[in-house]
């Protein structure tokens, strides 16, 4: 499979994305990520999967089949990749979606791999080494560092185009490093220290701006075609963008199982796995946060064993909820609200009931907590309107814009 099939794979963050790709090519996986966008992307997949299922998985299919279709592939050298992460949710059903997507129209015959660290499925040509891990691991943080840096610097240069500029150059030297060399505790800490040192070159103007934070569902809170490109419309309408990390989803589903040891006596075996990769992802994370503290000129994220406290310190949900987003939803809202950015969007997927018990459900509490929050919670589905998903959005910022006055006056 390695060098005779091109392995295709809907995009959900695409600097994060294009980094993971070079670790699978330098292994000489043929590996492709879908940038296809559009109302035909809906439309297929509203052809192929049941309007009732998430949207998440509409617009994945959708994205996956419709390349498919349009003739640039060999269907029968291409395989299609899906993550998953094995949780209580309609996600988890997501190959057997695919795999009658496929069959429906016509392409049953072409394997599907499932990348997940829950068994879900075993895929004999398609083995993820150790070293691979560990340069996965590096390539999500580098994603994390260079989005936080890009979204505090954009909203602020003095000369417009220089962060988008130096964003390019450093997905370049990355893609090169993680493509070359051996991954190494202290190049990964050189080279984030050489990332922060670059943006703080970048000469950017103090005046205040809105801080808006985004969480929700991960695919519609992180995927330009899940979400609208929120980012780009937030952006566009002068605010600053604040995006919590892919690594803490990825260290809140590698924590939950340690959770399940420590709360229901669960996975005796592998409970000390599930805390040695804990606190590996953790020390990686936190070196990242000491470079930016170091540094001076950026307001870096919270370590995840902070964020892990947050619910349960303010009362409002137990970290034994861990359905869908679970927890961790509440707790970026309230690390958000802790880092002082007070307007948030809740991004959900319609019908969604997890996203909606720990997002939109916990609205309330954590305004009862933050009484000076501004949030809104968006619904994403093929139905819904993006004109009137900005409006909303536009209110939510109007209000943003009257507190800051406010505040500062």
């Amino acid at each position: 499979m390695q060098r005779e099939y091109t392995i295709l794979v809907p995009t959900m963050l695409p600097m994060h994305f294009e980094l993971m790709a070079a670790v699978f090519r330098k292994r000489g996986f043929r590996m492709e990520f879908l940038e296809d966008e559009g109302r035909q992307v809906d439309d297929v997949g509203v052809r192929y999967v049941h309007n009732d299922m998430c949207y998440p998985a509409i617009i994945v299919i959708g994205q996956l089949v419709d390349a498919l279709q349009s003739g640039r592939y060999d269907v029968g050298k291409v395989a299609l990749l899906i993550m998953q992460t094995g949780g209580g949710c309609r996600a988890s059903n997501y190959l057997s979606l695919l795999r009658k997507a496929l069959e429906r129209a016509g392409y049953a015959h072409i394997p599907v791999i499932s990348l997940n660290v829950a068994g879900l499925e075993q895929n004999p040509g398609f083995k993820i080494s150790l070293a691979m891990y560990r340069e996965l691991a590096a390539c999500v943080l580098y994603g994390d560092l260079l989005m936080l840096l890009r979204n505090q610097c954009r909203v602020r240069e003095c000369n417009p185009g220089d962060t988008d500029a130096l964003t390019r150059r450093w997905m370049e030297k990355l893609q090169a490093q993680v493509s070359t060399a051996r991954m190494s505790g202290r190049l990964f800490r050189e080279t984030v220290q050489a990332v922060v040192a670059d943006y703080a070159s970048i000469p950017r103007h103090t005046k205040p701006v809105v801080r808006v934070g985004i969480v929700g569902e991960i695919y519609v809170k992180y995927s330009p075609l899940g979400n609208n490109n929120l980012e780009e419309f937030l952006f566009s309408e002068g605010a600053e963008v604040v995006v919590p990390g892919l690594l803490d989803f990825c260290l809140y589903c590698v924590y939950n199982n340690v959770l399940d040891h420590e709360l229901y006596d669960m996975r005796k075996r592998s409970a000390w796995m599930w805390r040695w990769i804990t606190r590996y992802l953790c020390r990686l994370k936190n070196d990242v946060i000491e470079s930016i503290v170091e540094e001076g000129s950026f307001q870096p994220p919270s370590p995840f064993e902070h964020i892990t406290t947050l619910p349960e310190k303010a009362g409002v949900l137990s970290v034994g909820m861990k359905m869908g987003e679970g927890w961790l939803l509440t707790a970026e809202m309230l690390e958000l609200c802790e880092m002082g950015v007070k307007n948030i969007v809740c991004t959900q997927p319609f019908g969604c009931l997890p996203n909606h018990i720990v997002g939109k459900g916990m609205m309330r509490p954590v305004k009862d907590c933050y009484e000076d929050v501004n949030i809104v919670a968006i619904d994403y589905d093929p139905g819904a309107s993006r004109i009137n998903q900005e409006n909303r959005l536009k209110l939510m910022l109007a209000t943003a814009k009257r507190n800051m006055e406010k505040q500062n006056s």
